[in-house]
Formats: C-alpha cells, sequence, structure tokens
C-alpha cells in the first residue's frame, strides 16, 4: 500500500484547517531561525578549535587560584 497524492493532500487539508496558515508560517520562521543559529554557532566552534589549547597550563592556573 503506497501512500497516493489524495492522501497526502488531505493531511495536508487537515493540518491547515487545524492549524491555520499563520501558525503554521510562524512556526516555520522559528525552524528557520533555528538552523540558522545551530549553523552559526558550528562555524564559531570550528573557529575556535583550530587552536591548539595546551591542556597542561590550564590545569596549573587553577591549580594557582585555589
Amino acid at each position: 500500500m503506497s501512500i497516493g497524492i489524495w492522501q497526502i493532500a488531505i493531511v495536508v487539508i487537515l493540518v491547515v484547517l487545524l492549524f491555520g496558515r499563520g501558525k503554521i508560517s510562524s512556526l516555520m520562521g522559528d525552524v528557520a531561525k533555528g538552523i540558522k543559529s545551530f549553523k552559526k554557532g558550528m562555524a564559531s566552534d570550528v573557529n575556535d578549535d583550530t587552536e591548539p589549547k595546551n591542556i597542561s597550563d590550564e590545569n596549573k592556573d587553577s591549580e594557582n587560584k585555589d
């Protein structure tokens, strides 16, 4: 049993009737903002990781603070 065009059309109509076009468009806008912020965060993580970190120096700094 495969999904036909009529089943997809009925589901789309039901979703639009239940949620309304305004709510769906605002939801899709929120999803787009989330994707953009995720990509921005991933890009900044890549830039931060290019610089090597010396773990032993960090441990010495934390021991000196105590």
